[in-house]
């Protein structure tokens, strides 16, 4: 482990709930905390073959593992089964359920979102009715969330590449901002030593400038009322409190207060001006080092809607009719035609859908269904991994060796009398499209996704 910088063990020192010895020794103890989260429509912990260690507190779905396994050769992770994501993190789930009423149908920004644990969280969270926009500002990034998303399986998720002062297009739409900002990364040292030699006293107030400009170029897409929920991976009071301070002095916004007592170890932080926060260090709970804060936008006016330019191509009879038969109910959607591909989003949010097109780059958008040549639907991938597909859909359960080698995109053999395009499952969970042939199996599995080693 490399030694931890004095200037950062300096800096922390008065801030509350800091005890230098217990803090140095636990990142020394080169402890290794592995946690992962359920995907609620598609696993249950009772169909979990992983070794489970015991649940995590503030989270329905988060549980520690006894050890990491290889989560490269398992065909569930590739499946959208489940997501490996830190413990302290995961209580970005109570901050939303304390501050926000999920049950209503809600606009959703998770501004920096790559690579898409918060997004996943988040979706599983809010209704069908809901809307959620994952944004990340870096191409690659956002390309890893779509895929992410896309495993997820949702229909009510658009994944943009965007900076955040392009969402003042849409001025006073979302009711929900959750800002997981960019920072020096002091958080992550027990997981990542090799973090701590780029760590400096520079980047951080650098990470301070720039978090400073992301929530104030942010801030004109929240609604009056709407909640901003504000997270780092850092301990450094300039990336934490201070900018708590500096959301209250600068932009006006009123801060929640959270209610933490069922939880041991969670640090509650108050500033002179009446802030709270709420630190997670490493010697006091299981899991790594993270802040988290909630404001709320106390002034703005109410968002005037917006029409669209967009114009959509509808579907052909012929083109709805080789669709259906792969919905469970296709009277749920609308469906887009993008040159040739068809996009299926809820029809509920078809208009906000239309609008974010119109507005920002999209990578993901619904679920793209696929493409109907001589009117027969090509499915595509997304479709394999959503929870929309009809169970009555041609599918085949393969055994674990099998579905490695279909994850490796290379050639498999399946003892079945079905023909044509079929849905391979794993443990009863979708892991994509093979097209059986006379004699061969067309092994459909993105090409970019595959599994690598051997």
């Amino acid at each position: 482990m490399n030694q931890l910088p004095p200037a950062l063990l300096k800096s922390l020192e008065d801030l509350p709930g800091f005890d230098k010895d217990a803090f140095v020794q636990v990142h020394q103890s080169g402890e290794q905390v592995t946690s992962i989260r359920l995907n609620p429509n598609k696993l249950s912990i009772a169909n979990c073959k992983l070794v489970i260690q015991n649940k995590i507190p503030w989270s329905s779905q988060g549980y520690y593992l006894s050890s990491r396994p290889s989560f490269t050769i398992d065909p569930l992770f590739h499946a959208g089964a489940y997501y490996v994501q830190e413990a302290s993190s995961m209580f970005l789930e109570e901050a939303l359920k304390q501050t926000v009423d999920l049950s209503h149908p809600l606009k959703v920004l998770d501004l920096c979102a790559a690579p898409g644990g918060k997004s996943t969280l988040i979706q599983s969270l809010i209704s069908d009715e809901s809307l959620l926009i994952s944004n990340d500002v870096i191409k690659t990034r956002a390309n890893i969330l779509a895929e992410n998303l896309t495993k997820w399986g949702a229909t009510n998720v658009v994944v943009t590449n965007n900076d955040p002062k392009d969402f003042q297009r849409l001025e006073n739409f979302f009711d929900v901002i959750v800002v997981d900002a960019p920072c020096s990364g002091s958080g992550l040292f027990r997981k990542d030593p090799e973090a701590i030699d780029e760590w400096s006293e520079q980047n951080v107030q650098l990470c301070n400038q720039r978090q400073q400009r992301i929530l104030a170029d942010v801030l004109p897409a929240l609604k009056e009322n709407g909640m901003v929920i504000y997270s780092t991976c850092s301990y450094s009071k300039d990336e934490d409190e201070d900018i708590c301070d500096w959301m209250i002095s600068e932009l006006s916004m009123v801060n929640c207060e959270l209610k933490i007592d069922q939880y041991n170890g969670i640090v509650e932080t108050k500033n002179a001006n009446g802030a709270f926060g709420y630190r997670f260090y490493p010697d006091k709970v299981k899991g790594e080092g993270f802040f988290i804060a909630v404001f709320k936008k106390g002034e703005g006016t109410s968002y005037k809607e917006q029409g669209t330019k967009n114009k959509t191509e509808k579907l052909s009879v012929k083109e709805l009719e080789a669709i259906k038969p792969y919905f469970k109910d296709v009277s749920l959607f609308s469906f887009i035609k993008m040159k040739e591909d068809i996009l299926a989003v809820p029809s509920s949010l078809e208009k906000d859908i239309l609008l974010v097109q119109s507005l920002f780059y999209i990578r993901k958008a619904g679920i793209r269904v696929g493409t109907v040549i001589r009117e027969e639907l090509i499915p595509d991938h997304e479709l394999a991994m959503s929870t929309v597909i009809s169970p009555e859909v041609s599918s085949i359960e393969v055994n674990e060796e099998t579905a490695l080698q279909y994850l490796r995109r290379a050639e498999i053999k399946l003892d079945t009398e079905t023909k044509g395009w079929t849905l391979l499952k794993y443990q009863n969970i979708p892991l994509g499209w093979a097209k059986i042939l006379p004699g061969r199996v067309n092994n459909y599995y993105p090409k970019d996704w595959r599994i690598l080693n051997k």
